[in-house]
């Protein structure tokens, strides 16, 4: 485009009007401050890795499977676009936490020994640079991959003459009319600009009057972010041009009789931090004054293309009150989450193999009657690989519409959109059944649905309720209530995952159903407490937080330390998504102190250093990333046995971190079950042998891939995700 304008020409320094605060505040941030930055002394001063730091070292194996050349074509794509949708929730939360807390703390403030909330945002820029440069060197290499392939990611300037006529009447047909130019200059309101936007600012200038008018034109997320071109094509070959690409050379029909001068492409995040009030008024007032609040919230970041205009960076980061450091300068696209949509084609040699899951053993078929199977023995189910549909969903769906049904209770955190876990409830509600569902409604970024769904529960006479005060519920736990016979039998589902049927196919995740009359009868309990007013609920078997989880654990880990000195066999073996709870680090590492070995498998981020002198030298951890998201939460403890089958093993909601054990209502169920058992040791095992996905942290906080052996076999070979697939289809019963 042409030559840059000087800010003195452009006018642009009227948009430094300062926003009103309304337009977002910084809450509560002194008190979280001791939860994100603590005194560097103990543990925390030899063992451990700062959260944020190994949350970003987690988001970079993610990338790598962008980068690894083993990965099929489209889904590196996907990969790419997983990054950034990460990368996005991590500045909304964490980030936008952190700058509350740098402005409100002086240096010497001594909740800030182990460095302050600026050094930590500085280390933060310094990765995320790295990450994204190296993300869009990525994106450029794929390129010439994807067109040999015939799948042709065009600009602009690559298209012939009748491409550009087709994409022109697209515009004219369908992108047009969804978009809104709005001035920037003192003539007009400033324009709100949303959370997660990519929009053009377009600097104009009136022939007429030689004035120059800035403009901003948001990129519209209801239209495709690439447009299929079929002009011209090739034979097999497929063309896509980008939305934003096309609505940049239609500025010709957006603004008839202007003159173009420049053109700059930004994309703003904003904080999604905010403190609920919940005594001033009801739950859901509160999460719906709070939904309202976020729009408004400080902008956290902005990104912009390359060449952007001098004077519109200035005006748009004196908008947003940014400095320098809140600024990111991309020479990829802004945003990949796009290429969601290209990952999706239908081009099976360039994905992964496709998976159906497959039905579990004991229920084959939809005909079977899952209760029967249930009293048979409980049933450890395993998700992705075995159906959620045919075992999680019937469990509710039946209850829903069999007669001997009295009650069905569920948790609800995030059920997605299209649910049928929802309309089962209705269903039964709208039959005479008692239906009592605890919604979360401050899952965050989904709270809206929450509320819906909530509605549209208590339209039909369902117990709707919200909790304990000041906890989330984020336990995964349903409970059928049936009559047979003379007596009422309960049936329960305790789960890792979220009653999701989407993310079921792409998380992986186990569940127990049981008729366990203990267990079941802690479930009630649980309930009552989730639902009623109960204070000090007692629980036999289950481990719930915050009531005696942690406590619990705790007494396994010594437990394994008492079992080792005694010269009895102690292990523990601990897969969940992240480790970041103090008091839980320390025990651990006193356990590896006392010479007790500890596997924990942990996908995302683990503060806790393996392999440290003195402190954690019997610590090993591994992350396994790869083309399902790991999920499931396992904990096994030897408990003085040499048989690990006879030892202790629990499922949950729960990651060992402080927010799950103190500030949740979380659940965990010991599974008893031999024929259970062994599938959990099996997956444990599985986990430890996987020299594919899976990567393993260094004394020093960094992580290095395994590599397979050029012999190896099995799971070490192929890894545990492509392992398990073919496991289960080869347990599967012929037909």
């Amino acid at each position: 485009m042409s030559a840059k304008t000087p800010e003195s020409e452009t006018g642009l320094n009227l948009m430094r009007v300062k926003p009103k605060r309304s337009e977002g505040r910084h809450r509560s941030a002194t008190d979280k401050s001791n939860q994100i930055l603590a005194p560097r002394e103990g543990l925390l001063a030899h063992a451990w890795r700062d959260r944020d730091l190994s949350w970003l070292d987690f988001n970079w194996r993610v990338l790598h499977e962008a980068l690894d050349e083993r990965t099929p074509l489209l889904e590196r794509l996907k990969f790419l676009a997983i990054f950034t949708s990460n990368l996005d929730e991590f500045y909304m939360k964490r980030v936008g936490l952190l700058r509350g807390v740098a402005q409100v703390h002086s240096e010497d403030d001594p909740v800030f020994r182990g460095g302050s909330a600026r050094d930590r945002l500085a280390q933060i820029r310094a990765i995320v640079i790295s990450q994204l440069a190296e993300q869009a060197r990525c994106y450029r290499e794929l390129l010439p991959a994807l067109a040999s392939h015939g799948i042709v990611l065009a600009e602009w300037s690559e298209l012939t003459a009748a491409q550009r006529e087709e994409a022109a009447n697209y515009f004219d047909r369908n992108a047009s009319p969804a978009l809104t130019p709005l001035g920037m200059d003192p003539a007009h309101p400033f324009p709100f600009m949303s959370n997660l936007s990519t929009n053009w600012g377009f600097i104009l200038r009136n022939p007429d009057t030689d004035e120059y008018v800035p403009v901003r034109v948001k990129i519209p997320t209801m239209l495709p972010a690439w447009i299929p071109l079929k002009a011209d094509a090739a034979a097999g070959e497929r063309r896509f041009l980008r939305l934003d690409d096309l609505i940049r050379h239609s500025t010709d029909k957006l603004f008839p009789g202007m003159e173009l001068i420049d053109a700059t492409q930004f994309r703003i995040l904003r904080n999604a931090e905010i403190e609920l009030d919940e005594e001033e008024e009801s739950l859901r007032e509160a999460v719906s004054d709070a939904l309202q609040q976020r729009r408004f919230q400080p902008v956290v970041r902005m990104d912009l293309a390359p060449d952007a205009n001098p004077a519109l960076r200035q005006g748009l980061m004196d908008r947003f009150e940014l400095t320098d450091h809140d600024v990111y300068d991309l020479s990829g696209l802004l945003d990949y989450t796009g290429l969601f949509q290209i990952a999706g084609l239908d081009v099976p040699a360039l994905r992964d193999p496709h998976w159906s899951p497959l039905p579990p053993l004991r229920l084959p078929t939809e005909e079977v009657d899952i209760y029967a199977a249930i009293q048979a023995g409980d049933l450890l189910l395993h998700h992705p690989y075995e159906s959620f549909d045919m075992s999680v969903e019937d469990f509710i769906s039946d209850a829903a519409i069999d007669p001997q049904t009295v009650a069905i209770k569920m948790t609800v955190y995030r059920v997605g959109d299209d649910t049928p876990f929802v309309r089962s409830l209705i269903r039964a509600a709208e039959a005479g059944k008692q239906v009592a569902c605890v919604i979360e409604l401050k899952a965050r970024f989904d709270e809206a649905r929450n509320l819906l769904w909530a509605q549209e529960l208590q339209k039909v006479g369902a117990h709707v309720t919200y909790g304990v005060m000041g906890l989330k519920t984020h336990t995964k736990v349903a409970l059928v209530v049936r009559k047979e016979g003379r007596d009422l039998r309960c049936y329960a589902h305790i789960g890792t995952g979220n009653y999701h049927v989407k993310t079921a196919r792409l998380y992986t995740d186990v569940g127990l159903l049981t008729s366990d009359p203990v267990i079941t009868a802690d479930v009630v309990n649980l309930f009552h407490y989730l639902t009623g007013c109960s204070r000090a609920p007692q629980f036999k078997k289950l481990l719930v937080a915050p009531i005696n989880m942690r406590q619990r654990f705790l007494e396994s880990i010594e437990r394994e330390i008492e079992y080792h000195r005694a010269g009895r066999p102690a292990r523990i073996i601990a897969k969940m998504n992240q480790v970041e709870d103090l008091e839980m680090a320390r025990a651990l590492s006193a356990a590896s102190q006392a010479g007790v070995p500890i596997d924990l498998i942990v996908r995302g981020f683990c503060c806790l250093v393996p392999g440290v002198p003195g402190w954690t030298e019997n610590v090993r951890v591994r992350s396994i990333i790869g083309r399902f998201l790991e999920h499931s939460r396992i904990f096994h403890f030897a408990n003085g046995q040499d048989d690990p089958l006879a030892g202790e093993f629990f499922i949950g909601s729960a990651d060992w971190m402080h927010r799950n054990l103190s500030g949740r209502v979380e659940a965990a169920t010991p599974v008893e079950d031999r024929a259970a058992r062994e599938r959990l040791w099996e997956i444990l095992d599985i986990c430890l042998q996987d020299q594919r996905q899976a990567w393993l942290m260094q004394a020093d906080g960094s992580y290095v891939q395994c590599q397979p052996a050029a012999d190896a076999t099995g799971p070490a070979a192929v890894g545990i995700h492509a392992w398990l697939m073919d496991l289960t289809r080869r347990r599967a019963p012929t037909s």
